[in-house]
Formats: structure tokens, sequence, C-alpha cells
């Protein structure tokens, strides 16, 4: 049995300290936001915020989290999509098929909250996730615009 901080709420699981916390999240959980891409770190698909920090669900094992640890997924990060990120992304109309996008949002929220107004350098350099659509540029353009808007701290829903 392991206990975790999801999304703002203690979650009991019974799964081996070495699950993945990605097939936590889908399987037991049924947050199928977060997606399966490699399953070794590369694409970002599966993208999380892990105590503020964006990290790879795929590679984490429920084991290696500590009950005070906050995991916050794309439907955490703002219930109603009020995040500014997510309204970016809405209004540049940024994904094409999709399927990376949960990620890049994660990805996208974290480096705002640690740079609130990056470079096209810092962009490129902080989002690693990889789109084989290659939404990139619209990638970019949203997190300029995500940067004009209100702030949001990652995982915490707007009132």
């Amino acid at each position: 049995m392991a206990k975790l901080n999801i999304n703002r709420r203690t979650r009991d699981v019974q799964v081996e300290a070495d699950t993945p916390l990605l097939w936590v999240l889908r399987e037991q959980l049924g947050l199928t936001g977060t997606k399966y891409g490699c399953g070794v770190a590369l694409c970002g698909a599966c993208a999380v915020h892990v105590n503020g920090e964006v990290e790879r669900s795929c590679v984490i094992t429920v084991g290696s989290l500590k009950p005070a640890d906050r995991v916050v997924t794309i439907e955490g990060l703002s219930p109603k999509r009020s995040h500014p990120v997510q309204k970016a992304w809405a209004e540049l109309d940024v994904p094409q098929c999709g399927y990376c996008h949960s990620g890049q949002i994660m990805a996208a929220a974290a480096l705002l909250h640690e740079k609130p107004h990056p470079t096209d350098q810092e962009i490129d350099a902080a989002m690693t996730n990889i789109c084989r659509c290659g939404t990139y540029q619209r990638v970019r353009a949203a997190v300029h615009l995500a940067a004009s808007m209100p702030k949001a701290a990652p995982g915490k829903a707007k009132a």
C-alpha cells in the first residue's frame, strides 16, 4: 500500500514499490490525461509536477515518492482549465494531434513558474518534449502568450 498526494488529495494505492507513477495515475486512479509515450523519460508525454518541478512519470516509481510529495497532473493543474498556459494553448490552437500536449502544458507551466518571462532560448532549452506533429513554433508562441497573462502557480486552480 502506498499513500500518495495526487492533485491535492491523499490517495491509497495497492501497487508494488517499483510500479511507475504513470501507470498508477492512468490505471489505478483513472487520470488518463498523462500519456504514455516512450517509457524512458525522453518524450515528455508523461510529464507531471512533483513538488512543483516537472518530472517524467514513466520513470518515477511509487516507492521513490514520500507521502508528503505533491504530485500534480494535467487534471489537477487547473480543474476549470483556467491556468494561463491552458488558456494560451486554446487561444492559439496549439495542438495538432494533441497527444503530447498535456506533457507540453505541464512543462510550460513549470517553466513559467521558474521564469515568468522566458526568452525564446530559455523556452527552447526548457521545452524538451517531443511533438511528432512539429508544433514547436506554436508551443513557443503559447508560452509567450501565457507569460503575458495573469499568473497561476503550478498545481493551483484559480478561483
